[in-house]
């Protein structure tokens, strides 16, 4: 069986500076928003829904980052070809609320700070999607930390 879903790194400018958007999951690790796609939809209306649900930020991609694909065992489904599929989006309005049913928390840090927590409390294969959301918005990364 195969799984598809999408989401987002998030970002927006306040007074010139730039801010990642981050959540904290169910699990408390530090990831990004996502979800399933349902039915009739387009994997880019996907990762915008889902943003606006886990996050209540409104956004608009700007570009595809890059896709996870991953395997796992669900009870009933038995094994799940699972992929995932990022973009970069910016925030274009809404209010910053976390989805409670969904995620802990959700907040906005300097790219620096996001990679940092990512690094520190993220799952690995979310390293190279946030990598390449930044690399995608002109900033070099210290890979090592």
């Amino acid at each position: 069986m195969k799984e598809i879903s999408a989401g987002g790194v998030v970002f927006r400018r306040v007074e010139g500076e730039l801010q990642i958007q981050l959540i904290q999951d169910r699990y408390g690790k530090i990831s990004l928003p996502k979800g399933k796609m349902e039915p009739g939809e387009t994997v880019e209306q996907t990762a915008l829904r889902e943003i606006v649900e886990e996050t209540g930020i409104q956004g608009a991609i700007v570009s595809p980052i890059d896709q996870i694909k991953y395997r796992y065992s669900h009870e009933s489904k038995g094994l799940v070809d699972k992929e995932v599929h990022y973009y970069l989006v910016e925030a274009i309005g809404g209010k910053l609320q976390a989805q409670v049913e969904e995620i802990r928390g959700v907040e906005w840090f300097p790219p620096a700070e996001a990679w940092r927590r990512q690094k520190q409390s993220g799952y690995h294969n979310n390293d190279r999607i946030l990598g390449g959301a930044l690399r995608l918005l002109g900033l070099k990364i210290a890979e090592e930390s």
